[in-house]
């Protein structure tokens, strides 16, 4: 995520790194090197210009020249404004005073409009809430179909539309539907076009004067630049958008959609599409990404999906059996998978506020096969293998590394990892701590 602008902005910030006194010429030659890397991101030029100014302004004045850190203060300037022009702070979704909260999704095709769907009613099934799904692209063949198999991938509920029905009879009949099932989330997918047209806008706009949504959410793919600020605002000019959720964020190594969005169009950012799982989104925090792009990480939201995917309960029971030296390959496994479920390994390096050629020194897609080799070997085992290593000798070995596709070398190299690991947490129960995760 940002990967190419963090890595210029990293660059232009090591050269302040260790001077007691920045002059204003030393501030304009830094804002020159930020104005490029910006507009290299395929940030709006407007954002730009607007955005350095105000970082000048407070740059050159006693906010910095009376800072014993001058460098580190122009940092956490620069820190300020990013989240400023993405938005300040994190905005919720809209809930009704009276259910059902009305969601209409409107967006191109491409953009993973209707996949979103379902991770939107994924994410509030988890808070606790009743979402019911409306297939109401009825222009695009297997659309229906397509909201139907995700949305049971999500174990969300599903209107089946009729496809010679329009848009406003599908909504009408749908939303009695949901109110008999108890829902109180109803989440309308619309259709979508190539392109913008009036055709596109003329349907999105009579929905949504039957449907009166609380939230419309624009659904728009981040790694298309500046294309995804300007088809934001044009349906913002029709519909009035409430909010805007950028997918594929994980993938955009720029960045200029998301600097863009919020400070043109003036609607907010609410949530971020990353992965292709159900559990692929999260809520959108200014002051997080702009960590993020800074090279500082992102350790609440990596705190977040911590606790997502470990259970307390399972966690505290973990401890007893690591204190209990009862810690086995097993138990290895099940916290390696936890660890997958947080998301990529460079995903989860990127949260962490680690220099970056310490990130750039391990892989993610190294890592991401290593780990699924290690859970292929364990898988290979037997149960009793599983509990009691030592058992595992040599003819065992290349059974198990036959059994999964690796080499006798993997295995030796896995065991030996587990041994460390078990040493290592077994320490750590001693010492009256225990761990969530084998590392």
């Amino acid at each position: 995520m940002f990967q190419i602008l963090s890595e210029k902005l990293d660059g232009v910030f090591k050269k302040l790194k260790g001077r007691g006194k920045l002059t204003e010429a030393d501030i304009d030659a830094t804002l020159r090197e930020v104005r490029l890397a910006l507009l290299e991101a395929d940030v709006n030029f407007r954002v730009v210009k607007e955005f350095l100014a105000r970082i000048r302004e407070r740059a050159v004045g006693d906010e910095v020249s009376g800072s014993l850190t001058p460098a580190q203060q122009v940092i956490k300037i620069v820190h300020s404004e990013l989240a400023g022009i993405l938005g300040g702070s994190r905005t919720d979704l809209v809930r009704a005073a009276v259910p059902p909260t009305r969601i209409l999704m409107v967006g191109l095709q491409g953009s993973g409009k209707t996949t979103t769907c379902a991770k939107l009613a994924l994410s509030l099934k988890q808070q606790g809430l009743r979402p019911y799904l409306i297939p109401a692209d009825l222009s695009r063949p297997a659309a229906v179909d397509q909201l139907i198999t995700v949305g049971q991938k999500a174990g969300v509920p599903v209107y089946p539309s009729d496809a010679a029905s329009t848009p406003v009879e599908v909504y009408r009949a749908a939303s009695l539907e949901a109110g008999r099932a108890g829902c109180d989330t109803l989440i309308i997918d619309t259709a979508g076009r190539l392109h913008v047209d009036e055709d596109l806008m003329a349907e999105a706009s009579t929905l949504s004067g039957t449907v009166h949504p609380h939230e419309t959410l624009l659904v728009v793919d981040a790694m298309t630049g500046q294309d995804a600020v300007q088809v934001a605002e044009s349906f913002h000019a029709r519909l009035k958008l409430t909010g805007i959720i950028l997918t594929k964020l994980d993938g955009d190594a720029r960045g200029g959609a998301a600097l863009s969005m919020r400070h043109i169009t003036g609607v907010p950012v609410k949530f971020a599409g990353i992965g292709e799982d159900m559990d692929g989104i999260e809520p959108f925090y200014p002051d997080r990404i702009a960590s993020r792009i800074l090279g500082m990480g992102d350790v609440l939201t990596l705190i977040d999906k911590a606790e997502k995917a470990f259970d307390e309960k399972e966690a505290a029971k973990l401890v007893r059996k690591t204190r209990k030296g009862d810690f086995d390959l097993t138990d290895f496994r099940d916290q390696l998978k936890k660890v997958r479920e947080m998301g990529s390994m460079q995903e989860i390096l990127s949260m962490l506020p680690l220099p970056g050629k310490m990130k750039n020194a391990m892989p993610g897609e190294m890592d991401e096969r290593e780990l699924v080799k290690v859970t292929a070997i364990i898988d290979s085992m037997t149960p009793r293998e599983r509990s009691n290593p030592r058992i595992i000798n040599g003819s065992r070995r290349k059974r198990i590394s036959a059994g999964s596709g690796t080499t006798v070398t993997d295995v030796n190299r896995l065991l030996k990892q587990f041994d460390q690991a078990k040493k290592m947490m077994k320490r750590f129960g001693k010492g009256g701590k225990g761990m969530g995760m084998p590392f």
